[in-house]
């Protein structure tokens, strides 16, 4: 496939959808480095989070990130007359300077955020990107057209902190200048960081500012006021045509200049959509491609790499969300075949199951490593029976006989581990063949916020999605087991496996609501004759059901619990996690953290959820126009919130307005790895999804 072929989906947004601060401050964007750095912030380039800014760098790739440059005042003068480009928010709510008025447009091209600034009769176009594997961030302005000088004004404002917290006072930063630019030193074991623009007059002036605001973090109840430094101020002119950009770097070495490093980088991105073309089998020319390519790219800002002490890389992980979270052992197992596979990047796919095969303990995977590297933590039930999914989903695709080898032993001590017991009560109760989990006090399936001392959702007992993943890690290891010869554990996983079908089938019916109970043998629920505890809940779990590898319902059961779930959970942002006749629903997700934790799970909208429930809908009906319908509402959603993203989550009542992270890995994985199973699918009985087969039409 020839790269001339290659061209890129954009997402443009003009006056009428950036005319208020409104609009611009409640969009956002987002580069990445491939190693956990990232830069993000608001389209009005006003930061509302202290998530918000121009270079977090990442040093434990991809852990340990800190806040070095929050974000560049701009002020163009041309023709005699100033124009003032950025925009903040103060302690008292005072908007100044208002920069978002000149916004002319905005647009996504590939994964670079571009403004066009509209100064009289010239336009000013700024561009920001990463170079991937590097802390360095380049901002870069161009000039098009006009007849009067243009000059530019910049005021980077710094800092260096934790990108969890918040920089309050002066600090005893030191700045010293350097060829093009100044490097500035931060107390402590803090690293020196670089500020560079080749051509410009550099004015060594630190000042320090006080009391910005960031309106996110007042509405979540938390402290939202920090202080900036401008360690110096830099100038340069543009004549038509012109290009300039300062240079935001961490790293030691001399970077590259920003016209190779904007080269490499769209070339980058033309590979990524090379690759997804040729796993779907898709012409460039193909018009169903571009919306789909929006996806494939959005997927490669959640792939990064794990490095060591000396800078080795050492395997490829997953950032489960941007702006906050790192990776997360469950988030990236259900993640990785829409991310990876579907994108046609098997071998990413590959490094990422070795990479926590080195990390399974007691046979569970951790769950989260933490911000600053330490220890993981192992404390879920669900993230090791997902790495069996994510195995089949990578053998299937792949037909990697030596992994398969390589992964058996490893994927059967961890089945073994979980027969006997392991830790917070996760064992197989032998009078069922089920697997248990949970202790008092402990969160372990994916619906797992917790407050103060407070589980919201404990879901002890026997989770109905945890049994769907029980049953199919058995089915994967059986059928790999025969794979590789090993007749007699094929024999005893096979009688396993339909134990726990039947136990299934027996235990988790519902038949009054005609769905699946949520969670049975726990201490939430009713008891039923037979003195069995069951919580009825309408809770989304149950799809997995239906929709993982190896299903545990069908024909009249299965279309039951569809239906139930397609008119009380299902939304065009997701599904909600609690049906809306249920007195602990709450339909929007808002307030302060102990309000937020305690809806996270009780109604709020999962984006990630679409993916499972258009997976069943297309095993049980073989439709794929009706099936992929279900995702219409990802087409607008990609210009609300992130741009070019998907959200975390949304309010369970309309309008579903996003919430949480406004990029999410499996919120974009399970999209993909829905419509790519489909699709499959479709090729493999001869058919070809028509155009309003497709989740995303252009945006």
């Amino acid at each position: 496939m020839g790269r001339q072929s290659s061209r890129f989906s954009r997402i443009v947004l003009r006056r009428d959808a950036l005319g208020s601060l409104e609009q611009t401050a409640g969009r956002e964007w987002l580069c990445t480095n491939g190693i956990g750095g990232f830069a993000a912030g608001s389209l009005s380039l006003m930061n509302t989070r202290r998530y918000h800014g121009l270079l977090f760098a990442a040093l434990r790739p991809p852990v340990d990130r800190v806040a070095l440059v929050a974000k560049l005042d701009v002020t163009a003068r041309y023709g005699g007359a100033s124009w003032p480009l950025a925009t903040n928010e103060f302690a008292d709510g005072t908007i100044a300077p208002r920069g978002y008025c000149h916004l002319e447009s905005f647009r996504l091209e590939g994964l670079t955020p571009v403004w066009t600034w509209l100064l009289a009769d010239a336009r000013l176009e700024q561009r920001i990107w990463m170079r991937h594997g590097e802390n360095t961030t380049y901002v870069q302005f161009t000039r098009i057209g006009g007849t009067l000088d243009l000059s530019l004004s910049i005021d980077p404002l710094c800092t260096c902190r934790d990108y969890h917290r918040q920089l309050r006072g002066a600090q005893p930063f030191g700045v010293e200048a350097v060829v093009d630019g100044v490097e500035i030193r931060a107390p402590a074991d803090a690293p020196p960081y670089r500020l560079l623009c080749a051509g410009a007059q550099v004015q060594n002036q630190p000042l320090w500012y006080w009391n910005f605001r960031h309106r996110e973090e007042s509405a979540r109840g938390l402290d939202d006021l920090e202080d900036l430094l401008r360690p110096a101020r830099f100038e340069f002119t543009l004549a038509p045509g012109q290009t300039n950009a300062l240079i935001l770097t961490a790293e030691s070495h001399e970077p590259m200049p920003a016209a190779p490093a904007s080269a490499a980088e769209l070339a980058r991105q033309r590979d990524i959509c090379d690759a997804f073309r040729k796993a779907c089998h898709r012409a460039p020319a193909d018009g169903d491609s571009e919306p789909l390519e929006r996806l494939a790219l959005a997927a490669d800002q959640f792939l990064v790499e794990r490095r060591d002490s000396t800078g080795r890389t050492v395997g490829n992980t997953v950032i489960a969300g941007y702006p906050w979270f790192s990776d997360w052992g469950r988030d990236t197992m259900i993640a990785l075949a829409g991310l990876t596979l579907a994108t046609g990047r098997g071998a990413i796919a590959a490094s990422v199951l070795r990479t926590f095969a080195k990390f399974v303990s007691q046979g569970m995977l951790p769950n989260r490593f933490p911000d600053a590297g330490e220890t993981p933590e192992y404390n879920t039930v669900d993230a090791s029976l997902w790495y069996f999914i994510a195995v089949h989903d990578y053998l299937r695709a792949t037909h990697d006989s030596a992994f398969a080898a390589e992964i058996y032993p490893i994927l059967a001590d961890m089945l073994e581990w979980h027969v006997r017991g392991t830790r917070f009560g996760i064992r197989v109760d032998p009078a069922d063949g089920l697997l248990r989990a949970g202790e008092e006090g402990v969160q372990l399936t994916w619906m797992d916020a917790k407050v103060g001392g407070w589980v919201v959702t404990p879901r002890i007992g026997k989770p109905v999605e945890v049994n769907a993943l029980w049953y199919n890690a058995v089915c994967i290891l059986r059928d790999l087991a025969g794979d590789l010869g090993h007749a007699p554990a094929r024999a005893d996983l096979a009688a396993r496996a339909a134990t726990i079908a039947a136990s299934f089938a027996a235990a988790f019916w519902f038949e009054a609501g005609g769905h699946l109970y949520d969670v049975i043998d726990g201490p939430e629920g009713d008891v039923d004759a037979g003195g069995r505890r069951r919580d009825a809940s309408l809770r989304p779990n149950q799809v997995f059901a239906l929709s993982l590898p190896h299903t545990l319902l069908s024909g009249e059961r299965a279309r039951r619990v569809l239906d139930v779930c397609a008119a009380q959970l299902w939304t065009p942002m997701g599904l909600r996690s609690l049906a809306p006749r249920d007195g602990r629903y709450k339909g929007r997700y808002e307030g302060d953290g102990a309000a937020r934790d305690g809806a996270y799970h009780q109604g709020t909208v999962w984006a990630w959820l679409l993916g499972p429930f258009v997976t069943a809908h297309y095993r049980l009906h073989a439709d794929s126009g009706a099936a992929l319908a279900f995702l219409r509402g990802i087409a607008p959603h990609l210009r609300e919130a992130g741009v070019g993203q998907v959200s975390e989550i949304a309010d369970g009542d309309p309008p579903f307005a996003p919430r949480g992270c406004f990029a999410q890995a499996w919120s974009v994985g399970e999209i993909l790895r829905a419509w790519k199973e489909i699709h499959e699918a479709e090729n493999r009985r001869g058919r070809e999804p028509g155009a309003s087969a497709h989740p995303i039409k252009a945006a």
